[in-house]
Formats: structure tokens, C-alpha cells, sequence
């Protein structure tokens, strides 16, 4: 049993729930105006782990017969025959189940809205079979993380945790148009779709450009709803804009080498940065 799960948190990189945890967190404590109480917090973490580890295995579930055929899926758990697809199915629903079990710990609305945070999730991975925007399907799954966080913290949807998932939206856009590029040619054989597949890897390198652009605005356009957020928080979007374009710099139409480690390391690195100079403003400045 637990030698299974090991393989199934290996194969969905249950260490990746880093780049959407920290827009959660940084919610949570401009919500809060301030320090969160630390059961708030503890709860948002464990929302986060379960949502994410239920959208993955619905994913891998849903995706196996593709990832078979695809060289660099082909050693994912499911095609590799390492996890059986009941053990798969059965980690899908306990993570879901810790989810909604979590939400109901924060406060009533969060509880009500977790099925309609799981069916956005799980939608996601139908989406690539019939529309090219499938990113941006993905941006609003990863963009529950801040709405929900505040929900989490204040029991109410506001204009300002709009504003920063409106900003992990393009930032999720831009960098997995950066990543969908390395399968291309994949998508264009299997009747999958992506936006690199119809427009192209050059367009597509520009349209994800143009998505961490309006990320930067969205995040500059949080200063004018959120005031505990001052000069420490506008030095952490100039450090974002900055990594971000060294992200684009390391990609170019005749050289997809260096993908990963701009969709990996560089996105980490904006998400928890980011996430720091907020707390700093909320409550030591």
C-alpha cells in the first residue's frame, strides 16, 4: 500500500504543489490583514494538497491511453504499469474526500463551493480534446488557490482576491503555453490541442509573453485595493517581471532545451518570492 502511494506521489509531483500554495498563503495573509490564525492556515494547506492530488490522478487516470503514446509520458505510472488504475481511482477519491473534508473545517461557504472547486479542477483535463484555450481552463483551476484561500480566511469572494486570480491565471497561461510546446508535434498526431499546436511555437512563445505581461499588471493592479500592501510588495512584482523575462530568454522557437528548468525552477522561485515580500508587508512593515 504504501510503496503504491509513494509511486502515485512521485508520478503526479506532489512537490509542485509549491507554485499555486504560495498564492493561497500570500491570500490568505492580505485577507487576514495580517497574520492568519495558524488552524486557518493549516487548513488552506491541506485544501491545497487535496484538491491538487485529486485533480492529478483524475489526470492521469483520464490521460492514460495518451500518455502511453507519447515518448515523454510513456514512464508515468499508469502507462509504466506501476500503479494499477483502482489504487489510482482510489487515491482520486480519498483526496477528494480530505478536500471537501478540509473545506468544511474552514467555515460553511467553503464547504459549499468545494464540489464546484472539483469540477472545475477535473474539467480541465477534457478540455485539450476540444479547444486550443485549454490553457487558460487550467489558469482558472490553479486561480482557485488565492479566491478559495480568502474564502478560507474571510467567508466571502472579494474584488481583490479576484484581481490575484485573475493574475495566476496568465501567469499559469504563460507558462504552460511554454511547456505545451515541448508536445507539439504530439498533440498534432493524437487530435489534442493546445495553443503552440494551432498557432504555432514562435506565436505561441509570443502569446505566453504577452500572458505574464498581463500578470504583472494584474499584480500592479492590486495595489489599488489592498492597502497594507506598499513598497516591499511593488519590489516583489519588479523582481516577478524580471524572472519572467529571464524565463522567456531561456526559450526560443529552434530551442525548447531549457523548458524545464524555466517552467520548474523560475516559476517556483516567483511563486514563493512573491509569496515572501507579501508577508513581510502584512506584517512586519
Amino acid at each position: 500500500m504504501f510503496a503504491k502511494l509513494s509511486v502515485i506521489f512521485a508520478d503526479i509531483k506532489i512537490q509542485h504543489t509549491i507554485f499555486a500554495l504560495p498564492f493561497a498563503i500570500m491570500s490568505a495573509f492580505i485577507a487576514a490583514k495580517g497574520l492568519p490564525q495558524t488552524e486557518k492556515i493549516i487548513w488552506i494547506v491541506v485544501c491545497m494538497v487535496g484538491a491538487r492530488s485529486a485533480a492529478m490522478a483524475f489526470n492521469r487516470v483520464l490521460d492514460a491511453r495518451f500518455d502511453a503514446k507519447n515518448p515523454r509520458t510513456q514512464d508515468r505510472a499508469l502507462p509504466a504499469g506501476r500503479v494499477d488504475i483502482r489504487s489510482y481511482w482510489l487515491f482520486l477519491i480519498v483526496s477528494s474526500a480530505i478536500f471537501i473534508f478540509a473545506a468544511n473545517m474552514l467555515n460553511s461557504l467553503a464547504f459549499y463551493l468545494s464540489p464546484v472547486a472539483l469540477l472545475i479542477v477535473f474539467f480541465y483535463s477534457f478540455t485539450k480534446r476540444f479547444t486550443a484555450y485549454s490553457h487558460f481552463w487550467l489558469g482558472l483551476a490553479i486561480a482557485i488557490s488565492p479566491v478559495g484561500a480568502w474564502v478560507a480566511i474571510r467567508e466571502e469572494i472579494s474584488f481583490s482576491s479576484l484581481i490575484l486570480g485573475a493574475a495566476v491565471i496568465f501567469w499559469l497561461v504563460g507558462f504552460d503555453i511554454l511547456y505545451s510546446c515541448m508536445d507539439v508535434e504530439f498533440d498534432r498526431s493524437s487530435g489534442l490541442k493546445s495553443i503552440p499546436q494551432k498557432f504555432g511555437i514562435e506565436n505561441a512563445l509570443r502569446i505566453a509573453f504577452a500572458s505574464h505581461g498581463m500578470m504583472v499588471l494584474f499584480l500592479l493592479g492590486l495595489l489599488l485595493f489592498v492597502g497594507q500592501l506598499g513598497v516591499l510588495y511593488s519590489i516583489g512584482v519588479a523582481v516577478v517581471a524580471i524572472l519572467l523575462c529571464y524565463e522567456h530568454s531561456l526559450v526560443r522557437p529552434d530551442d525548447l532545451s531549457r523548458i524545464n528548468i524555466a517552467f520548474f525552477n523560475i516559476n517556483g522561485i516567483i511563486s514563493v518570492g512573491l509569496m515572501l515580500f507579501v508577508i513581510i508587508d502584512c506584517v512586519w512593515i
